[in-house]
């Protein structure tokens, strides 16, 4: 059976009852409003782990710009219904004073990795991505954590994050799960207009294309020039980046003996949609 939890003093003794018996217990950190890609991180856990806690928190310290925060999408009834479907041991929800409380002044902050791309454009969010994951961990006390590979370079982020502090957890990078026309799965995708859910497709099939033809010998430049024309083409208000990185560092890469990935961000309908694929 599923519980709830909301507090850490409530959570811990249960992990550690389970810990004394040598069950590994997964954790999976969610911002709620959950699809099919969050199910599938869940159900990847209870394959690895013995117990699996799914958090939901809608972390305000990594939103720069507050009317984002405001319109996320909270749906916490419904996301505990599908987190019990999948057999969830634990839904944590803490409130945001139990994850910071009156006086609260760390901040986690990893450098390098974090500072292109997604880094760029909003400062400061991968502070507060870092700093919400190493309070959760240390909440939940979890052996594996799983993160979906459509945030890519979040995901990089906690993986250094985890390596540079010696954190006692190992992260599992789990393969974007995708709409049947190649749209990454994401909780933002709800606020796309009719129209906009008809086109919205094309930023993986023009990542798609680029790929092939870099893979095929093509100029990068030219590859990535041609995916952003597509992807205006289509109807796409704003392409903020489609950039080819060390699929690692993040850095700029032309070294094809290590692995790259093509990471892009573009606007639709005032929705802001990233994704990324191996090239």
């Amino acid at each position: 059976m599923t519980q709830v939890i909301r507090t850490v003093a409530e959570l811990r003794p249960l992990v550690r009852a389970w810990k004394a018996t040598g069950d590994l217990v997964g954790v999976v950190p969610t911002m709620g409003a959950l699809h099919e890609g969050h199910l599938s991180l869940a159900r990847r856990g209870k394959a690895e782990c013995a117990r699996v806690i799914t958090t939901i928190f809608v972390n305000p310290k990594q939103f720069n710009n507050p009317d984002d925060l405001k319109k996320y999408p909270r749906t916490e009834e419904a996301d505990v219904a599908l987190l019990a479907s999948v057999g969830v041991d634990v839904v944590f929800i803490p409130q945001p004073d139990e994850v910071y409380p009156e006086g609260f002044i760390t901040t986690v902050s990893v450098g390098g990795v974090s500072e292109p791309l997604e880094g760029r454009m909003r400062p400061g969010h991968f502070d507060g991505v870092a700093t919400v994951v190493t309070k959760l961990f240390g909440m939940t006390m979890a052996d594996q954590g799983y993160f979906g590979q459509k945030d890519w370079q979040q995901l990089q982020v906690v993986l250094r994050l985890v390596r540079d502090l010696n954190l006692p957890i190992t992260i599992v990078g789990c393969e974007t799960i995708r709409e049947a026309d190649g749209l990454a799965m994401s909780s933002r995708n709800v606020r796309l207009t009719p129209q906009g859910r008809a086109v919205a497709g094309v930023l993986y099939s023009a990542l798609t294309a680029a790929a092939q033809d870099i893979r095929a010998g093509h100029a990068d430049r030219m590859a990535i020039r041609e995916a952003a024309e597509k992807v205006r083409a289509a109807g796409f208000e704003r392409v903020e980046y489609i950039e080819l990185r060390d699929a690692e560092t993040l850095m700029p890469s032309d070294d094809v003996r290590r692995p790259r990935r093509m990471l892009a961000a573009a606007w639709l309908d005032g929705v802001r949609l990233i994704d990324n694929i191996p090239v």
